[in-house]
């Protein structure tokens, strides 16, 4: 038995157990978070150099890879250390730290995800308004409310999370420090204060979801609608790929905090948090800039100026 305020680290999840094996993981690692940076700095360097992206959808696109970075930052480095230098130690205050900057960066992201629902029914559904509704303003003032939100959301949960005693070790069954695992650690009934909090967030990641799933069939009916063919492909093409960013988002982040702990294991939690923490910040890039002409054209011709230049 080991109370809350004597633990001074906690043990994070080792990859693998032989020499070689590490050092595959940190090469992994390594890959992943490379071509997250490279993905996410591109679009980032394409839309603030791209007066022609100055618009509330890439604008809401540049927050987006701002909060993959900070994500895959969080939680990548230090598992990669862990995985170079064969150890598993993680500071109190470390763990602390990433709990509330993952918490942070990931409800910043649904929040922009859902925001960019919004600009899209506005586009196709009210195309009238779209100056309206989505001026400069209004766009700087929702991303602002997006990431304000997130902090005061992590910062509630961290508090909560790491002020409750831990009577069972300090052995975390994850990469990085992530609530349920800290849970588990936690003493007997002592989990309820958090788990409401949690009960509350389901009702509001249930009401965005709610709402974009209600967007999208209006977006749909007024798509199906349009006359041309090409007019259909270029509405498709906008909205596509953030349907299937917010899927892959979604899913993998209300399975891994609420799956029934009857069919909890070490492997499949490690894998769903890969696929919520890791995966995405790798992949939105790729999946937004391969739909989209208008950024794809944009990436070029900032790397062709690159190449040029040097």
């Amino acid at each position: 038995m080991s109370n809350s305020s004597s633990i001074r680290h906690f043990l994070l999840l080792a990859l693998a157990d032989t020499r070689q094996l590490q050092l595959l993981h940190f090469c992994l690692l390594l890959g992943i978070s490379l071509a997250a940076l490279l993905g996410n700095g591109l679009i980032i360097s394409a839309v603030a150099c791209g007066h022609h992206l100055h618009t509330p959808m890439f604008f809401f696109l540049l927050n987006l890879a701002l909060s993959d970075l900070g994500s895959i930052c969080t939680t990548v480095p230090k598992a990669m250390h862990n995985s170079l230098w064969n150890t598993r130690n993680i500071s109190y205050t470390g763990c602390a730290a990433q709990v509330f900057l993952i918490i942070f960066f990931l409800g910043t992201e649904f929040s922009l995800l859902t925001i960019m629902c919004y600009d899209r029914y506005v586009s196709i559904c009210k195309p009238l308004h779209y100056r309206t509704l989505l001026g400069s303003r209004a766009c700087a003032h929702m991303a602002a409310a997006a990431w304000a939100s997130a902090f005061v959301y992590a910062l509630m949960h961290t508090a909560n999370t790491f002020s409750l005693p831990l009577c069972h070790g300090n052995a975390l069954g994850q990469f990085f420090c992530e609530i349920p695992a800290i849970l588990k650690l936690s003493c007997s009934n002592s989990y309820l204060r958090e788990f409401g909090i949690i009960v509350f967030s389901i009702f509001l990641v249930f009401g965005c979801f709610v709402f974009m799933i209600f967007s999208y069939v209006q977006i749909f009916r007024a798509v199906l609608r349009i006359p041309s063919e090409q007019g259909r492909h270029k509405a498709f093409s906008t909205c596509l790929p953030h349907l299937a960013v917010v899927f892959l988002f979604l899913s993998t982040v209300v399975y891994a905090y609420l799956k029934p702990p009857s069919i909890s294991s070490p492997s499949l939690d490690l894998v769903l948090s890969v696929l919520y923490s890791v995966v995405p910040p790798a992949l939105n890039p790729l999946i937004y800039s391969l739909r989209n002409q208008e950024l794809k054209a944009a990436v070029w011709k900032l790397m062709t100026g690159w190449f040029q230049g040097h």
